[in-house]
């Protein structure tokens, strides 16, 4: 028997004495085979001892190409268990009997439609030649008319992993067919060419990737590219404009899975089977041979069934078997074991048991621990916790805070488990520096004009002034500082209109003033205009920054404590008050590298424009929130902006409304004052040092 054939049947042991037993059991055999070929139909006449009581259960396999026959209670009575055939498609025949079974299996070339018809004691099995199927998947059709070229292969390693094969084309309209032969992946580029330094053996084992080799050469007009990967994996391939590239993924293995592949649903090769009324052991034993797993049926196992599937993926077909029988399986590596669910379920209950009885009663032993990051506290009260403890009830733990160990005391199934919990927990945690910028700016305006007019007659007082002076020091020198005085004494007194600048905390205005007097300097009009324009701006920048771990909140503070008095029925005391510049933030770095944080920023002074007996006023500024940013990205987190004008004017009803000399008797004042508030957050995650020197 060959070695595919022993591979699809199973282990056969052939003996003459079992022979023998075998056929006294069979109450029918198949007696000749005669094959011959009509009108491109392959014909193949099977008499048998006995009349068939109906079409014999039937099953395919696509690859390699087969047709079996199964016939129950019959005996091979042909003296042979081989047969070469030769027509058409059918290359051969294969006849194994086991017990009193007896398995038909032709060997095709490629896979036939065939239908089989009982006729008395003669089973005509009709084969014909299905359309033939292209053995590649063609990804793209090519233009035959223009000529194709590869201009440049280049190898990846994708972000999963994954090996990524880049092929520039020298136009989009390239046919491409790809196909799976064993372990190795085919890409054809059908009729283009390739250019020599392109003809290569590429090894990228370095690039860590389940593709090992990579080759590329001419085959005929076509350019043969071959990918050779390594365990279990999986291919995609696309194509934008020129350049094509194709996927090789790594698949991890379940061992739960009957079939390994990272897509959801069933990815078991497709087979038809066609039973009626069979033994279920029997129709397991078919999925068995057919996927070379090594299945282990229980003796429960039980009963008949009657189905018909179509190019149905065979780990399907096994899930609709045993869900028909209500059985369930367990894998374990190559082996299946199936059950019925409540055996199963029986099965696994008990071995539970036993382990938690072995548990009970296994002698336990301390193993230390020692911390290096975490505190050995913290991590005794997670191992340690009573809702969800990771420790038998038999365990124990103790804490050395001042060498920062911990001894466990269990189990070694437990202290396996501590083990594993503990490698999670005590690593370093990442840091993060988070900088805040607080802006304030401030633009003033302000223009004011204010106006003085005043007339007064002061001739007799004056003249007794002057007679004085005669009498004290007649000279030219007194005379003249005594018409000063009374000059200044009557200026300074003789305001009739008085709108000068007022409220003014920017700074003294500017005044022009001129006096007119006549000869005996004893009537005075004086004029007076005062005028201010102040234009100011200002920005105050507050830069607190401050460096905490992952998830650890940080508080940095900077600024004065103002007192006040504050009365009980005790007595007076003196109480504080902080004014001051405060950056409290609480980190968390995500998994992508960004860093959500909560923030509460706080920026008080006092202002000593407000001081009274009652205290100072505090200027305030605050913001609370919580921002995800990049890192290394900033972020504004909130922003006042406010902005105060005013326009007054002060006048003499009739004589302020009128042109040009109204200005005489009226006080313009003018300003714009704006203010902004901004706050800016910077976080930074402090990159871990590879090492130190």
């Amino acid at each position: 028997m060959s070695t595919s054939l022993r591979k699809f049947f199973g282990p056969v042991i052939f003996a003459f004495g079992l022979f023998a037993a075998q056929a006294a059991l069979a109450q029918n055999a198949i007696d000749s085979v005669n094959v011959t070929r009509q009108a491109g139909q392959v014909i193949v006449r099977m008499g048998f001892k006995e009349p068939l009581a109906g079409a014999p259960g039937s099953f395919t396999v696509a690859s390699p190409a087969r047709i079996a026959f199964d016939f129950p209670g019959t005996a091979n009575g042909l003296g042979r268990s081989s047969q070469e055939i030769g027509e058409g498609d059918l290359r051969s025949m294969n006849v194994v009997q086991v017990g009193d079974r007896t398995r038909v299996v032709f060997n095709l070339r490629s896979l036939m439609r065939y239908e089989a018809k009982v006729d008395g004691r003669t089973l005509l099995v009709t084969m014909t030649s299905s359309a033939p199927s292209a053995a590649a998947s063609r990804f793209a059709e090519g233009r035959p008319d223009i000529g194709h070229a590869l201009k440049d292969i280049s190898f990846r390693r994708g972000r999963q992993g994954e090996g990524r094969i880049m092929v520039d084309l020298s136009d989009a309209s390239t046919g491409i067919d790809i196909k799976q032969q064993g372990q190795q992946i085919i890409v054809d580029f059908l009729k283009a060419n390739i250019p020599d330094n392109l003809r290569r053996r590429l090894d990228v084992v370095d690039f860590g990737t389940p593709v090992q080799i990579v080759s590329t050469f001419p085959q005929g007009d076509n350019v043969r590219m071959v990918i050779e990967p390594k365990g279990l994996w999986e291919h995609n391939a696309y194509q934008t404009d020129t350049q094509f590239v194709l996927e090789v993924k790594a698949v991890a293995y379940d061992p739960n899975k009957l079939v390994q592949a990272s897509r959801a649903g069933y990815q078991g090769e497709k087979l038809s089977l066609n039973f009626q009324n069979i033994e279920v052991r029997s129709v397991l034993n078919v999925i068995a041979d057919f996927t070379d797993l090594n299945v282990i049926t229980s003796d429960s196992v039980q009963g008949n069934l009657t189905l018909r599937l179509k190019d149905v993926p065979w780990d399907q077909a096994l899930d609709i078997i045993l869900q028909t029988r209500g059985l369930d399986m367990r894998k374990n590596g190559n082996v299946v074991w199936i059950a019925p669910r409540d055996e199963l379920a029986t099965k696994e209950k008990l071995s539970l048991e036993s382990k938690q009885q072995i548990t009970e009663l296994e002698a336990v032993r301390t193993e230390t621990f020692q911390l290096n990051y975490a505190k050995a506290a913290d991590v005794a009260r997670i191992v340690s916790d009573g809702k969800q403890s990771i420790l038998s009830k038999r365990g124990s733990v103790v804490v050395d805070a001042r060498t920062n160990q911990m001894f466990v005391q269990d189990v070694s199934s437990r202290l396996e488990d501590v083990r594993k919990l503990v490698a999670k927990l005590d690593v370093s945690v990442r840091q993060v520096l988070i900088e805040a910028r607080i802006v304030e700016a401030n633009d003033t305006f302000a223009k004011s004009l204010g106006a003085r007019l005043g007339f007064n007659d002061a001739g007799i007082h004056n003249m007794a002034a002057l007679n004085t002076q005669f009498r004290t020091a007649p000279t030219l020198e007194s005379l003249t500082a005594a018409a000063a005085a009374g000059a200044g004494a009557a200026a300074g007194s003789a305001t009739n209109v008085n709108l000068p600048i007022s409220g003014s905390t920017t700074g003294s205005p500017g005044t022009f003033a001129i006096s007119l007097f006549n000869g005996m300097q004893t009537r005075f009009i004086n004029l007076e205009i005062q005028a201010l324009q102040n234009d100011g701006k200002g920005k105050i920048i507050s830069n607190p920054r401050v460096l905490t771990t992952n998830n650890v909140e940080a508080l940095i503070e900077s600024g004065t404590e103002i007192p006040y008095q504050t009365t009980s029925a005790s007595g007076t005391s003196t109480s504080f008050r902080k004014a001051s510049l405060a950056l409290r933030v609480k980190p968390q770095i995500t998994p992508d590298g960004n860093v959500i944080m909560t923030l509460d920023v706080n920026k008080d002074a006092p202002d000593p424009t407000t001081a009274s007996s009652a205290g100072i006023a505090i200027s305030t500024k605050h913001v609370k929130t919580e921002v995800l940013v990049e890192n290394g990205g900033t972020v504004v987190i909130g922003g006042i902006y406010t902005q105060t004008t005013g326009d007054a004017t002060t006048k003499i009803p009739f004589f302020g409304d009128l042109p040009v000399i109204g200005n005489l008797f009226r006080s313009n004042t003018r300003s714009d004052t704006k203010a902004e508030l901004l706050v800016f957050i910077t976080p930074r995650i402090v990159q871990e040092q590879v090492g130190q020197r």
